[in-house]
């Protein structure tokens, strides 16, 4: 808990939560401490920066802090959001400033220094993720990648082709490292799928990370993307945390295919990509000494096995 006060103003007591406080400790370690303690100095300073004050108890994801906050000028609703800059959230203002509020939340100000964002405030209680059905989430889920994935992605995103290139130069030493020969297979057919399209990664902005989570309702639209962790690449990389998040091995392939179809994907390139998905979980996993999940092989497993007609 860490109090603070603007000169002439009313103290305000923020609670930085101790869940954050552990998630960056564990994937930061000493700059998540850093960042963790300066935190309370930093609210401070942009409250006073953009004449914001606090309306309402801050939330937090696995490495942010999103105060909701109101504009001194005119009552404005909007969040205040801190985190500590990596190479997944570096293009983040990029990317907003780019779709400007269309399909995805509103970029209201960015301080590039502490890469702190003034977004305008959604609603927070109606995430994607509380629609019943599952298949309604994924066609919305769908629909806001068809739209965000229209533009060509600015210069200085990362590069899927990159990315796409370092899995397959790691993939042989994490082979390696995986006892059980059917995962070991199996990673090794998704590395295999990824060397088949790695020559045309794409050059499209892409979310990432667009789960039933990281899409909110508000006023303005009916849903709206929020969180992305951008970079240049193909659409058909975009489809897995949709056919992960709340998980259905009977609705795997219909997911994959209404996405393609409303995306207008070649499906033989979209099911490499998706694998390229998994091949980067296990990749993460294996160095981290996580054991691979097997509902992500049974997606692999479903896709490879499936053949459905081309949109």
């Amino acid at each position: 808990m860490s109090r603070f006060t603007h000169a002439g103003r009313v103290p305000h007591v923020i609670d930085i939560p101790q869940e954050l406080a552990t998630t960056q400790e564990l994937f930061n370690g000493d700059r998540g401490r850093e960042f963790i303690a300066a935190l309370p100095t930093l609210i401070e300073d942009f409250l006073e920066r953009w004449d914001l004050r606090p309306d309402g108890s801050p939330m937090h994801g696995v490495t942010a802090l999103v105060l909701p906050v109101l504009r001194r000028a005119d009552d404005a609703p909007a969040v205040l959001k801190l985190q500590l800059l990596d190479e997944e959230s570096a293009g983040e203002p990029l990317a907003l400033r780019l779709w400007d509020g269309d399909g995805a939340v509103r970029l209201l100000d960015h301080d590039p220094v502490t890469h702190t964002m003034l977004l305008e405030r959604l609603d927070s209680t109606r995430m994607l993720s509380t629609l019943p059905s599952t298949r309604d989430a994924v066609l919305v889920i769908a629909h806001l990648l068809a739209h965000l994935t229209a533009r060509p992605a600015p210069a200085g995103l990362r590069r899927l082709g990159d990315l796409a290139q370092a899995m397959l130069d790691q993939t042989p030493e994490a082979l390696r490292r995986i006892p059980d020969p059917l995962v070991r297979r199996t990673v090794a057919d998704c590395a295999a799928a990824v060397r088949e399209v790695a020559d045309e990664p794409g050059d499209r902005l892409l979310h990432w990370d667009l789960h039933d989570e990281n899409v909110l309702a508000c006023e303005r639209a009916p849903w709206l993307a929020i969180d992305p962790k951008p970079l240049a690449g193909d659409p058909g990389f975009e489809l897995w945390p949709a056919l992960d998040n709340r998980f259905d091995a009977d609705e795997i392939t219909w997911r994959f295919d209404a996405m393609t179809d409303v995306l207008g994907l070649d499906r033989a390139r979209a099911r490499a990509w998706t694998m390229g998905r998994l091949l980067q979980n296990a990749l993460w996993d294996i160095e981290d000494g996580r054991p691979l999940e097997p509902r992500q092989f049974e997606i692999a497993h479903r896709l490879r096995t499936h053949r459905s007609r081309q949109p």
